[in-house]
């Protein structure tokens, strides 16, 4: 099969942003490399805070516009990693680095694809958005970008790895803390209420709790206490217990009623840290999907979570390397991926109509 004709410099590309450390709110100089490259490429993007956006030369306001994002920033590296993680590397078809597979892959392959789908007529305008801040869900990121576009998208494209199959469905997030309360007291005398025993009754509920509506591609909704406080020292009966739950939804609840539900289960005082980050789902009849199915690709349901739960409008998460890999010691992607999405988004994308 013959070689997508980017292919080379969407390699070349990902190895610079490797080498350019771009840890979650320190994107600002892989930003400056990815614009370097997009203005060499005579594209003319703007830089929202370390966002860019680029908006096809000829946008038609009359058509509907096909967002098509990834992230700039990684993780810190963990423990373990046995090479340089800022030290691209090439081996058996292999290309190490941090951030090559969450999501260097998907962020060069749909910027290549950008270029060739905004060089020839499209029934909808092609916009990429390269956004930050994802690992963190940060403010900076992708919210700050979505509101300078010229349109709300029809439907984005999220190019998060996936092993290039859709991810029409995604979970979402809400984390909520909870204070259970009592009355101190000494712990050798039968005096004080102990915020333990108080909590208790709530953390079972929320261990066995199971909501009713489950989703066909994503199943229940998850909900876990993940951290729990209590006490100052030994002989101190405590009179506050802090714990954290962490719920993750699927599309058939909003976050707001999750919340609203587990507060009339529990005891305790809750509070959510966020009710933004929310479930998506893209019918399996939308173009989009369909498209991606007569490609010989299978959709799923997908549990984790990337800039799409911050998208008021509908969206898809697909792209090269495979989500297993990603925030692990010595990350990599293979080539071979990228030229698959090369060749996949440009099947998948070119004379879509929505």
């Amino acid at each position: 099969m013959e070689k997508d004709p980017l292919f080379d410099e969407a390699v070349q590309l990902l190895c610079r942003l490797i080498a350019t450390p771009s840890v979650s709110r320190q994107e600002d100089r892989a930003a400056d490399v990815l614009q370097e490259y997009m203005e060499h490429c005579g594209l003319a993007p703007r830089r929202i805070g370390n966002n860019l956006l680029c908006l096809p030369p000829r946008f038609d306001p009359a058509l509907p516009t096909l967002l098509l994002n990834a992230h700039i920033d990684t993780v810190k590296p963990v423990a373990g990693w046995t090479r340089d993680p800022y030290l691209p590397s090439i081996e058996g078809g292999r290309l190490y680095g941090l951030g090559s597979n969450d999501c260097g892959g998907g962020l060069v392959s749909l910027l290549m694809t950008y270029r060739a789908l905004s060089a020839l007529p499209q029934p909808y305008n092609p916009v990429y958005l390269a956004s930050c801040e994802e690992e963190v869900s940060g403010k900076g990121g992708i919210e700050l970008a979505l509101p300078e576009l010229p349109a709300t998208p029809a439907v984005a494209l999220v190019g998060e790895p996936t092993g290039m199959q859709p991810a029409i469905a995604e979970k979402g997030l809400m984390v909520i803390d909870g204070t259970a309360h009592g009355k101190s007291g000494h712990a050798a005398r039968d005096e004080g209420i102990n915020a333990i025993y108080q909590a208790l009754p709530d953390l079972l509920w929320l261990q066995s709790y199971r909501f009713p509506r489950e989703s066909p591609l994503l199943g229940p909704v998850k909900m876990t206490v993940t951290q729990i406080n209590a006490g100052t020292q030994h002989n101190v009966v405590p009179d506050t217990c802090t714990f954290v739950v962490d719920v993750r939804s699927n599309e058939l609840y909003s976050n707001e009623e999750l919340f609203r539900l587990i507060s009339s289960h529990v005891h305790s005082d809750l509070r959510a840290r966020s009710f933004r980050l929310s479930s998506s789902g893209l019918p399996a009849a939308h173009p989009l999907v369909q498209r991606a199915v007569a490609l010989g690709r299978t959709p799923f349901g997908s549990p984790t979570l990337s800039d799409q739960a911050l998208m008021r409008f509908p969206s898809l998460k697909m792209g090269p390397g495979r989500s297993e890999r990603s925030h692990t010691a010595d990350e990599f992607i293979l080539l071979s991926e990228i030229e698959e999405a090369l060749r996949l988004y440009r099947g998948l994308l070119s004379g879509l109509r929505l």
